[in-house]
């Protein structure tokens, strides 16, 4: 882990899900914070400036693809957007790919594995600057 936490937003209406994955994070010396609702993301990456933002596709009242195509406008640059799922990883990836998402975990993926995948993120380039520099 880098001597700097890497700063998480896990986005995700189950309340288990949630608590699970903030106290696995944690445990790997990322700083966390999470919320329960597609709504207000934009203000709190906007106001937190998280490093990574772990998306729940399937949450009430936004999808976590809208909720990416809004949030990401408020973000700081280099905040990557990572969709989050229990579905069928093809379709998720191609959700990933459509949306603009910086990639993709499915919920399958728990403990050390969640977090190296997500250290891995971290250090690749976001897909807005990965656009820029193909220009």
């Amino acid at each position: 882990m880098p001597e700097t936490k890497i700063r998480v937003l896990i986005v995700d209406d189950d309340q288990d899900q949630l608590s699970l994955v903030e106290r696995t994070l944690s445990a790997f010396g990322f700083d966390v914070r999470t919320h329960r609702s597609s709504l207000g993301v934009s203000n709190l990456v906007r106001t937190t400036q998280p490093d990574l933002v772990l998306l729940d596709v399937n949450i009430p009242a936004l999808s976590g693809d809208k909720v990416l195509t809004l949030a990401r406008g408020q973000a700081p640059k280099g905040t990557k957007f990572i969709l989050y799922s229990a579905s069928d990883e093809s379709q998720l990836r191609a959700l990933a790919r459509s949306s603009g998402a910086d990639g993709y975990i499915c919920k399958s993926v728990q403990g050390e594995e969640l977090a190296q995948r997500l250290e891995a993120l971290h250090l690749k380039p976001a897909a807005s600057e990965a656009v820029q520099a193909a220009r």
